[in-house]
């Protein structure tokens, strides 16, 4: 068996809001570069309304949806489980799979989680879905990177990653 890391990649503001109405509150395009950077070639965990947000399947990831729906809702493509386990257990060929959402999820991920590569968006905005809260005894942060406003990009953020505490 490969050893795994199991990542969750997220886009919070201060408040830890992620979304929306079922959609992102935010344009950081470097931040969507990097997600497709970073996931491109591995499976994606999702719940079925992250999985609803997007405007079809995203290119080169193997899509696996948490939902109680029918498999006939869902492309033929895309990989349904009933549970988080049964997730983890459908990526068994990745060893670096990334778990994007939504609030539901990431709640039930972060203990199963190796990683978090978080998007500080250096805002609080008003949202429906929310990051859990980082738990500082559990987590420690390795590395930060800091982006400021420019003409892209309306808000400053941080990149900031994550290990687990062993």
């Amino acid at each position: 068996m490969i050893k795994k890391t199991i990542t969750i990649i997220v886009a919070a503001a201060e408040n830890d809001a992620i979304g929306k109405n079922n959609g992102l509150i935010w344009s950081l395009p470097d931040d969507l570069k990097r997600f497709k950077r970073l996931t491109s070639g591995h499976c994606i965990i999702m719940g079925r309304k992250t999985f609803d947000s997007f405007p079809g399947l995203l290119p080169n990831r193997k899509h696996i949806v948490i939902s109680k729906k029918s498999k006939s809702y869902f492309p033929d493509e895309v990989i349904v489980v009933n549970n988080f386990e049964d997730a983890i257990k459908a990526t068994s060929e990745d060893e670096n799979p990334f778990i994007i959402g939504g609030g539901q999820i990431y709640n039930i991920a972060l203990k199963y989680s190796d990683t978090i590569e978080l998007t500080r968006v250096h805002k609080e905005f008003e949202a429906d879905t929310f990051f859990p809260k980082i738990n500082e005894d559990e987590w420690e942060l390795i590395n930060e990177e800091n982006h400021e406003i420019d003409e892209r990009h309306k808000y400053s953020f941080t990149y900031k990653t994550y290990l687990k505490i062993k």
